[in-house]
C-alpha cells in the first residue's frame, strides 16, 4: 500500500510501508533505535550464515571438494545452534525467525547432505542417486513443516519429535569426514553403494517417524552451575576431538546422537527405577494431524489451550 510521504527528510522507497494481513499496522526497523535493530536481527544474521554456509556446501560437493563440504555442513549445525541460543539470550524469537530458521535449515541439513551422497558415493548411478537424494530431500521438508505446525500443549520441551534434521545431517557429514571412500565390504554393481545407502536413507526416515530424541537443552542453555561445568566439559572434549581426529570424534557424536533413542527405550524401565519419571520420556499424546483442519479430524481429541511452537527450539535440534 501507499501513503503520502511525511514532511521533511525523504528516503528511497519512504512512501511504501508493511500492512500485515489483519490491517495492522507494522512497524519498520528503521523506525527502532539503532541498538534495538542490531537486537532484533541478531538472531537473522547467524540464521543468514547458516544458509550461506549451506549453499557453499552444495557448490562444493558438485565441484568433488567432499571433504570441504562435509565440513560447512558441521559449521551450518554450529551457526544453527547459535541462532536459536542469541535469539533466546536477547528476546529476539518471532514467527519471522522461525519461517527463516526452517528455510535456511532445509537448505544446510536438506538440499546439502542430499547432493553430497548424490556425488561422493551414487554418481555412477544416476537414477539411484536421484532417488536417494530427493528422499532425503523430501524427508527434511517434511520434517520441518511437521515442526513448523505441530501444535502439542503437552509436549515435553525435553525431546524432539523424530530426529533433527541437523542431527540427520551430522551422520551424513562424520561419514564422509571419517572414511577415505564410500565403497567396502562385499556387493558388486549399486550393491557396492550399500553404506552409503543405509547413511542416506535411516536417518532420513528417522526425521519423518516420531521416535523421540533427547534435545539436550539443558546443555545448550545452562542454567545452573552444574549444567555449565558439563556444558564447558563437552564442549572442551568435542573441541579436542575434533582437533586431533575430526572424522572418528564426528563419527562419534552424531552415531552416539542417533543411537540415543533406541537406548533411551531400551533402558527406560531401568532409569525410571532408579532414578523416578523425571528421568525418562513421559506418554505421548496423540496430537492434531498436519494435514486435516482441526474440525475433520474426529481422532483426535480436543485440546484447551494453543501454543506455539518455540522458534528457537528447531535451531537446537530443525
Amino acid at each position: 500500500m501507499t501513503t503520502p510521504a511525511a514532511p521533511g527528510r525523504r528516503r528511497i522507497l519512504a512512501r511504501w510501508r508493511l500492512v500485515s494481513p489483519t490491517g495492522a499496522r507494522v512497524v519498520s526497523l528503521r523506525q527502532l533505535p539503532k541498538r534495538e535493530r542490531a537486537r532484533l536481527l541478531a538472531p537473522s544474521a547467524f540464521t543468514t550464515l547458516n544458509m550461506m554456509s549451506g549453499l557453499s556446501s552444495v557448490l562444493l560437493a558438485f565441484r568433488g571438494s567432499f571433504t570441504m563440504a562435509a565440513s560447512l555442513i558441521a559449521v551450518s549445525i554450529v551457526l544453527d545452534i547459535a541462532d536459536g541460543f542469541v535469539a533466546r539470550l536477547v528476546g529476539a524469537t518471532s514467527p519471522f525467525g522461525l519461517q527463516l530458521d526452517s528455510l535456511a535449515d532445509l537448505i544446510s541439513f536438506g538440499l546439502a547432505p542430499a547432493v553430497l551422497i548424490h556425488t561422493w558415493a551414487l554418481d555412477e548411478w544416476p537414477v539411484l542417486a536421484w532417488l536417494a537424494a530427493f528422499f532425503w530431500l523430501a524427508c527434511s521438508a517434511f520434517r520441518l513443516a511437521r515442526f513448523n505446525v505441530t501444535i502439542d500443549p503437552l509436549a515435553d520441551k525435553r525431546y524432539f519429535v523424530g530426529l533433527p534434521s541437523p542431527g540427520a545431517a551430522a551422520v551424513v557429514m562424520a561419514t564422509i569426514l571419517a572414511l577415505d571412500s564410500p565403497f567396502f565390504g562385499p556387493g558388486t554393481g549399486p550393491w557396492r553403494a550399500w553404506f552409503p545407502l543405509l547413511v542416506s536413507v535411516v536417518p532420513a526416515l528417522l526425521m519423518v517417524m516420531t521416535v523421540r530424541f533427547r534435545s539436550f537443552r539443558a546443555l545448550l542453555s545452562p542454567r545452573t552451575t552444574t549444567t555449565r561445568l558439563a556444558t564447558a566439559t563437552m564442549a572442551l572434549a568435542v573441541g579436542a576431538g575434533l582437533v586431533l581426529t575430526p572424522g572418528l570424534t564426528a563419527l562419534v557424536v552424531a552415531y552416539g546422537y542417533v543411537l540415543t533413542a533406541p537406548l533411551g527405550v531400551l533402558t527406560a524401565p531401568v532409569r525410571q527405577r532408579l532414578f523416578g519419571t523425571d528421568a525418562v520420556a513421559p506418554p505421548r499424546t496423540r496430537i492434531p494431524s498436519v494435514f486435516l483442519p482441526l474440525d475433520e479430524d474426529p481422532g483426535v481429541e480436543e485440546v484447551d489451550e494453543v501454543v506455539v511452537a518455540d522458534p528457537a527450539a528447531e535451531s537446537v535440534e530443525s
